[in-house]
């Protein structure tokens, strides 16, 4: 059981953004119905924010003792089975996470179980159970976050460069946001412009490598109108 409690948050930004960039492709379709869920174990608040920047923020200790300090697993979903998925980390773990309908899941936006897929990469924040698995009060499915250039704009896309990958990000339509600077989020796309350095925050898709984008912020100053 690789359940752990965090350690330094880069930690999680470096497997998230390796997990955008191994271009692996499906390895199979085994999506979770919604009859198999099982009984709620925890809220799906109990441990703290499940939008998509909470996947990245430090962990917070709960006000009431009778929760426990959360717990954490991440890696590639290999199986779905009923209300519990197989998850083989990224340092040659094996996790076991349970999702139940009181689970909050993220990928690209708030869904439900019902999308997570075999192949799909997992963060996963919950407690651990005495049979070993970790019911996840929060799931990121194939969540990203990575500094990256930006190199090509067009209407439905834009591409991306990090470091020596080339990444294709998907504008979609009442999804994606920018920030320019300390401004809030805006669906104003129009300040980006080739050659900017940004902040991506989307969802990773195994099938073809792309990112689904959720916001991209750019720096202070940057942002005049193309």
């Amino acid at each position: 059981m690789s359940a752990y409690r965090t350690g330094d948050p880069l930690d999680r930004r470096r497997f998230l953004t390796a997990a955008a960039l191994r271009g692996a492709t499906v390895i199979g379709t085994g999506a979770l119905s919604a009859g198999a869920l099982g009984t709620g174990v925890i809220g799906a608040t109990a441990l703290g924010a499940v939008d998509a920047d909470a996947a990245f923020a430090a962990p917070i200790r709960p006000l009431d003792p009778a929760v426990a300090e959360s717990a954490f697993a991440e890696g590639r979903i290999t199986a779905i089975n009923h209300d519990v998925l197989e998850v083989a980390g990224s340092y040659g773990d094996h996790s076991r996470v349970r999702v139940t309908n009181a689970t909050s899941v993220w990928k690209a936006r708030a869904t439900t179980a019902a999308d997570i897929e075999t192949g799909d990469g997992l963060y996963a924040r919950g407690l651990p159970l005495p049979d070993g698995t970790l019911a996840a009060d929060a799931v990121w499915v194939n969540i990203v976050n990575l500094h990256a250039t930006i190199r090509g704009i067009e209407k439905t896309r834009l591409h991306l460069a990090h470091g020596q990958h080339e990444i294709v990000g998907n504008l979609m339509a009442r999804t994606t946001s920018a920030s320019y600077g300390d401004a809030s989020p805006t669906a104003d796309l129009s300040r980006l412009t080739i050659g900017q350095s940004a902040q991506v925050l989307g969802a990773w898709r195994p099938s073809d490598g792309s990112v689904d984008l959720v916001r991209v912020a750019v720096a202070p100053g940057a942002g005049r109108r193309r």
